[in-house]
């Protein structure tokens, strides 16, 4: 999941006893497994939430010699990606198992010396588990297994229906889907929203829209963002990073934002006190909304189509540190989480969308209904378009130039600095960092 960002949603998945043994042994188990009355600690580092509470404790179930500690619930990518970055450099304190988000992945993949080869303990096996391309993503050019994928982003835009009744706008998700089909018409139907509710924003933060649209643009595009596909910035020539700026400028401009920033305590209490009305929403974003929203918010969301179609934003990886002290275990746990079964697990819990083509089919996934979301059929929204979504390139500093951006986004929006002004900054400042 980019974030610094991701998930909390509906319930908790109970498999039988029967898949748990199947996917915790996996095909070809490791060597080294957790067989034998050795006791193992697991540490799992983590950003944001990834819906594996329910997996643990199946996995621990079955492997009773084995513990599970996660580390990092709720944290923010800013601050997770230094701390692992830190613990690569010193040759101690990750986790046994570490999550990647896909915008760091390619620096962490220069430093491919620092993580195990997964194919070491069977994971070559699960190559058809992973849809092409995410598993391509979590390869090296040289052929190693780096990270084994959890979820894709898929897009969709969530809005709070009693914010739209107030403003006399259409609430059912079909209408509201036929009221924006560009992002033209979706800033018209801002400026609307905005004339009848003095009170809230038409959206949360200027950053969260530029991010989904850039995606989109890209998806649709060259399949790339700040840098190519050969690792050259290209921030002020890759007209799609300009175009979705613009698009974004002219979204603040009209007035239509909340100005919060993401992933601070304002933009937590803003979904409780309904304090915006849409918001850019990949599959993960629906389990953010519901953590953040709380009980008294069900029923007074719902999700749409994205203005402009469909793309992908957002989706992580697992890997195995060479630094641990368990590494075959560690993998063997790496396998059992982002196994189709493990997938659908997180699925149910936290509304991550697999990147398992096998889980992706699975009625679990396919007629999957999210009743916090006014009963919205979340598996036909984010599933049916999942096999065909198109991977973006993100580049070895994209974290770094990305909150360059999104800086400068904020000048805008605060009322710093004039959009041109701001433009000049982002890319001055990404120069330096990419440098």
């Amino acid at each position: 999941m980019t974030v610094s960002w991701r998930r909390r949603a509906f319930a908790a998945v109970a498999l039988s006893m029967g898949a748990v043994l199947a996917i915790a042994g996996c095909s070809k188990e490791p060597a080294g497994g957790g067989g034998g009355n050795q006791k193992i600690n697991l540490i799992v580092d983590v950003f944001g939430t990834f819906g594996y509470e329910d997996l643990y404790r199946q996995y621990m179930q079955a492997n009773p010699n084995v513990t599970i500690q996660e580390r990092g619930t709720g944290a923010n990518l800013g601050d997770y990606t230094p701390k692992l970055t830190q613990y690569l450099a010193s040759g101690s304190g990750a986790g046994d198992v570490v999550a990647i988000e896909e915008g760091t992945l390619v620096q962490f993949k220069a430093q491919a010396d620092k993580f195990e080869d997964l194919k070491k303990y069977g994971a070559d096996a699960d190559a058809n588990n992973f849809l092409p391309w995410k598993w391509e993503q979590g390869t090296t050019p040289d052929g190693k297994i780096l990270g084994l994928g959890t979820d894709v982003g898929g897009m969709a835009m969530c809005y709070r229906s009693d914010l739209f009744a107030a403003a006399g706008l259409p609430t059912a998700r079909e209408d509201v889907s036929k009221l924006w089909p560009t992002w033209d018409a979706y800033i018209a139907a801002g400026k609307t929203f905005k004339t009848k509710v003095k009170d809230a924003g038409f959206i949360d933060a200027g950053t969260n829209t530029f991010n989904l649209i850039l995606m989109q643009m890209a998806g649709n595009g060259g399949g790339y963002t700040y840098y190519d596909k050969s690792n050259n910035l290209v921030i002020d020539t890759n007209p799609v990073v300009k175009q979705a700026w613009d698009k974004t400028m002219e979204v603040i401009g009209a007035g239509l934002s909340a100005n919060l920033q993401s992933w601070t305590d304002g933009w937590t209490a803003g979904f409780k006190n309904a304090k915006f009305a849409t918001i850019a929403c990949p599959a993960w974003m629906t389990g953010v909304i519901k953590g953040n929203a709380g009980d008294g918010a069900a029923g007074k969301w719902d999700i749409a189509a994205a203005p402009g179609g469909g793309g992908n934003w957002g989706g992580s990886f697992l890997a195995v540190p060479s630094q641990g002290k368990n590494k075959a275990e560690a993998a063997k746990l790496a396998r059992f989480l982002t196994s189709p079964q493990g997938q659908i697990a997180a699925f149910k819990s936290k509304g991550n969308l697999p990147s398992s083509p096998q889980a992706l089919a699975d009625d679990a996934v396919k007629n999957a209904v999210n009743d916090y979301f006014t009963n919205a059929p979340t598996g036909t929204i984010y599933g049916a378009g999942a096999t065909a979504l198109k991977p973006v390139y993100l580049g070895p500093k994209n974290q770094d130039v990305r909150d360059q951006v999104e800086n400068a986004i904020r000048s805008v929006e605060q009322g710093n600095k004039t959009p041109d002004a701001a433009w000049t900054q982002a890319v001055a400042d990404a120069k330096k960092v990419a440098s």
